[in-house]
């Protein structure tokens, strides 16, 4: 990956990103391939493995490497917490990583939060929420499809493959507050468990990116009822597109909702050990004001991770 921005030689930064697939569409990946764009274009150089010549390391949630030859700053998506899937085990490789790093990046105040409860306080963190690439998404036009076309409003939601994601709620909370207008698309793979035979909820399956964001460019709302997201790229994205969300008050969900999202009120979590599977059912009587008006745009985005990275490498030159 190269660079086409007009920056002096002393401010140009060669960053290894480790553990991430810039070439899938998932999750993490899907953010690192955001971000690979906009630094680029800022005129750094964006290296993967076995690519040598690093000035600093990015790793996404862990390094792969024990040795550190390099400046190591960690992007933390979140930390295991399920005392059924024996937490401390499956955190002690992210653990590792979290005390070599020389710098963290954390997602929102609640993965902070937690990061901090079960890791301890890092000496050099600091909060970079996920962004939106507005540029692309402003060439998206709005999904057309005979199916949906003859309703008023269109709602929208991702499919679970965590059960924490709370795909039944998202349905639920569709079926209690639509009218015969209005339907729902669940984009994603959907256990056959928990698909629902109704003539105004369309299961579309796995859809690209583009189809994803024609989808939410045709929404009008986003269900995202999902209970212990950090920084969920889907919200990001949907937001960017102007869907108003719908999200719980748990978790980082509603930091990056906007203003305008309809916030379900959830009892407090003091982010003690908790399952992933037994999840309360939600009440959807109490709808609380966002206070989070955070700015997503992935160019602002980017410039936040270049400042650190930067910070980052000149506060520990002389160690490496």
């Amino acid at each position: 990956m190269s660079s086409n921005c007009c920056q002096s030689k002393e401010d140009i930064v060669n960053i290894l990103l480790d553990n991430v697939n810039i070439f899938s569409t998932s999750g993490p990946n899907h953010f690192g391939a955001k971000l690979v764009k906009y630094l680029d274009r800022a005129g750094h150089q964006c290296l993967l493995p076995p690519q040598e010549g690093a000035d600093i390391k990015l790793s996404f949630i862990k390094s792969q490497q024990i040795i550190k030859t390099e400046p190591l700053v960690l992007r933390l998506d979140g930390i295991y917490f399920d005392p059924d899937q024996d937490y401390n085990l499956r955190n002690s490789s992210i653990l590792r990583s979290y005390k070599q790093a020389d710098g963290v990046i954390f997602q929102s105040e609640f993965n902070r939060d937690m990061s901090f409860k079960y890791f301890g306080k890092h000496p050099n963190h600091i909060i970079i929420n996920n962004g939106a690439d507005m540029e692309y998404m402003s060439t998206i036009n709005p999904l057309q499809h005979h199916k949906i076309d003859k309703f008023e409003t269109v709602y929208c939601c991702a499919a679970t493959w965590r059960r924490w994601k709370r795909l039944k709620e998202n349905i639920r909370y569709f079926l209690e507050h639509s009218g015969p207008k209005d339907c729902l698309v669940v984009a994603g793979h959907v256990d056959s468990k928990e698909a629902v035979i109704h003539d105004r909820i369309f299961f579309v399956g796995d859809i690209d990116v583009q189809n994803l964001y024609a989808l939410y460019k045709r929404s009008k709302y986003l269900i995202h009822l999902a209970r212990y997201d950090s920084c969920p790229n889907v919200v990001v994205d949907a937001r960017a597109a102007g869907c108003q969300i719908i999200c719980s008050s748990i978790a980082g969900t509603k930091e990056i909702a906007g203003p305008d999202a309809i916030v379900i009120h959830e009892d407090p979590w003091d982010y003690s050990p908790a399952s992933t599977t037994n999840l309360p059912k939600i009440s959807f009587d109490k709808i609380i004001k966002n206070g989070y008006n955070i700015n997503i745009d992935m160019a602002d985005v980017s410039k936040r991770y270049e400042k650190f990275l930067k910070e980052t490498l000149h506060a520990n030159t002389e160690k490496y």
